[in-house]
């Protein structure tokens, strides 16, 4: 009987030193969430300051001092101008809502910058999943060392490559357009940065995207395939009908993972990209960080603008991403 005793009482303070740890791992990580937030929550305050707030001395977090008190809620003095500012906002009778957005933040940068990250993800996509499922499913001569290679590539930095890469678009932008001057009885488009940054961020992404989905099709049953073989459907309808739907977890993955590193991509496009009408949303905030110093409220409201996208793609596709990059992490 004291033995037994003694059993559910080990049972009981061991089980209680486990809560405990749960409840300390919790409150470091709660800790360490709340100092990450601080630089969040400052932008988020400083967006909606106004500029005599800003440059004020001694600084303050919220404009919300009177001659009377330190603070007081009642008499925050919140302002929307550095957003103004940077969408360029303009009235206009013949615009649906009254009005138009005239900034280049609007007009050319975040248009040029979902053009890259949705063409290079959906690129890279459909080549990652049917690299990745060629890899999973057949065995060929050379194999592993293609695998070996690709994982190789995936440490290899981009900035190693940059001086090759600009000379290739160098050469490519000369040779095209002595190619449209050779011949001028046909009209052919004149060579674009944009589809070269493309390939660029296809090449450099594209292997651990061949990764990410070879590990998921390494998860799916071939029999699924089989059976679905003997009812009657061809290698390419059980590949369309049965394997595709189970890998959309990490299709899905490959898409966002790829789209969110474009979306914040600055270098390459920095130095790729030499017309003002083709620069992506980073670029644009490189622009506005130059001819803003002072002006810290523009700064804040624009890095929330570009954030904003990404954010609400995130809490959209939230658990299937994690879900998806940590099953393919394993799983790979």
């Amino acid at each position: 009987m004291d033995k037994t005793n003694e059993s559910s009482d080990y049972k009981f303070k061991k089980s209680l030193s486990r809560v405990n740890a749960n409840r300390l791992i919790t409150l470091i990580l709660l800790i360490i969430t709340l100092i990450m937030m601080i630089p969040v929550a400052t932008t988020i305050v400083t967006s909606f300051k106004k500029q005599a707030d800003i440059t004020r001395d001694p600084p303050i977090l919220f404009p919300c001092d009177t001659e009377e008190r330190r603070f007081d809620i009642r008499e925050c003095r919140w302002a929307v101008e550095g957003y103004e500012r940077v969408l360029g906002f303009q009235q206009s009778d013949t615009a649906l809502l009254g009005f138009e957005l005239t900034s280049r933040m609007v007009q050319r940068y975040i248009p040029n910058t979902i053009v890259y990250a949705l063409g290079t993800a959906i690129f890279v996509t459909i080549l990652a999943g049917f690299a990745g499922y060629a890899f999973s499913r057949y065995k060929f001569w050379g194999h592993n060392a293609l695998l070996v290679g690709l994982f190789a590539i995936t440490g290899v930095p981009l900035m190693t490559n940059l001086l090759a890469i600009y000379q290739m678009s160098i050469v490519l932008r000369r040779t095209w357009n002595g190619f449209i001057e050779t011949i001028p009885f046909i009209t052919l488009p004149s060579y674009d940065d944009r589809l070269f940054l493309i390939f660029v961020y296809v090449g450099f992404f594209l292997p651990i995207g061949v990764w990410i989905a070879k590990g998921f099709f390494d998860a799916i049953p071939r029999e699924l395939e089989e059976s679905a073989m003997v009812e009657g459907c061809t290698p390419i309808g059980a590949l369309i009908r049965v394997t595709m739907p189970l890998s959309a977890p990490g299709l899905s993955a490959v898409f966002l993972l790829t789209f969110v590193n474009i979306w914040n991509e600055f270098i390459v496009a920095y130095l790729l990209v030499p017309t003002t009408e083709y620069k992506p949303a980073m670029v644009g905030l490189y622009d506005f960080l130059s001819q803003n110093l002072i002006n810290l409220q523009v700064l804040a409201a624009v890095c929330l603008i570009i954030a904003l996208p990404i954010l609400i793609l995130f809490l959209l596709f939230r658990q299937s991403f994690l879900r998806a990059m940590v099953e393919g992490a394993i799983k790979g």
